[in-house]
């Protein structure tokens, strides 16, 4: 069942592609800046995908990425996009302490905001690492000011999830006046699990009909999805890097067919950046 009346939000996570949490072990940060640079290019052809849709997404970048391609994020903004933060170096807060954590946003949200002219007001963690040991993320980011969060998986997987979290957005503080949101990852329930869909290596690897199906059952519960991908799983040229067989497939599988994926489902439902999907539903007016 299609509910055009439902907006649901899409977000890109904007990084090089050597940053990925795959190559961490691989390409150490002090060779990053001799790296071949492919991120411009790679945002590039998703602007031009949403252009052609004339929907808009939230993009959640690096510092790192804002620090040496401040005009790609201007011209995101300008674009009319939402600018929001995805820590400066994709740095996992399970491998932070609170005060790295809190530093690492601090900086990575000046750059942004710096680059791209705007308030920043929301955050995906690298490898949606709030887990049920960082959870204290949170309170970190209220604490800064951010309006949402958009970090936790309610899944099992083997380097992110908290299962027991709920599926759909929700309220994850509200104290003195103020509130900070959670957009969970999305998933669908299917004999009795709860299963990802429409996002990242799931939106590549699994059928369109899984993703058009988790869709429609959100809309069935009168619920906004939540579609996410990175801008190097449009990129038919990637860099290929030895991996292991099973980690190679979760890289690099389904990238040359996903640009014909997202066309279609901008296609088929409506879109709007992460913040604007929670604005609607403060005011009352659910996600429509």
């Amino acid at each position: 069942m299609n509910r055009p009346d439902i907006v649901n939000a899409l977000s890109f996570d904007l990084e090089e592609w050597f940053q990925a949490e795959v190559f961490s072990r691989l390409v150490h940060p002090r060779l990053w800046d001799r790296m071949e640079s492919r991120c411009e290019g790679q945002a590039e052809r998703v602007l031009g995908i949403l252009d052609g849709r004339g929907a808009r997404a939230t993009f959640f970048i690096l510092g790192w990425v804002a620090e040496r391609h401040g005009a790609l994020v201007r011209a995101i903004a300008e674009a009319g996009h939402e600018i929001a933060c995805h820590g400066f170096d994709h740095t996992m807060i399970t491998r932070q302490s609170r005060d790295e954590f809190s530093r690492d946003v601090a900086l990575a949200r000046a750059l942004l905001e710096r680059a791209a002219g705007a308030r920043v007001t929301g955050y995906r963690a690298p490898t949606f690492s709030v887990t049920a040991s960082t959870r204290w993320a949170l309170e970190t980011l209220w604490e800064q000011g951010f309006r949402y969060d958009a970090s936790i998986y309610p899944i099992r997987h083997d380097r992110y999830g908290i299962p027991s979290s709920p599926r759909f957005p929700y309220v994850a503080i509200d104290r003195d006046g103020r509130r900070l949101w959670e957009y969970p990852g999305f998933t669908r329930r299917l004999a009795g699990m709860t299963l990802p869909a429409a996002g990242g290596g799931y939106l590549r690897l699994l059928p369109y009909a899984w993703t058009r199906s988790a869709v429609r059952e959100a809309h069935r519960a009168g619920k906004p999805a939540g579609v996410f991908a990175h801008p190097w799983e449009f990129d038919p040229d990637l860099p290929d890097v030895p991996l292991p067989r099973v980690a190679r497939w979760r890289h690099y599988g389904g990238i040359r067919g996903n640009a014909a994926k997202l066309s279609r489902l901008l296609g088929e439902f409506r879109f709007a950046p992460v913040g604007e999907v929670i604005s609607s539903m403060e005011k009352g007016g659910g996600c429509r």
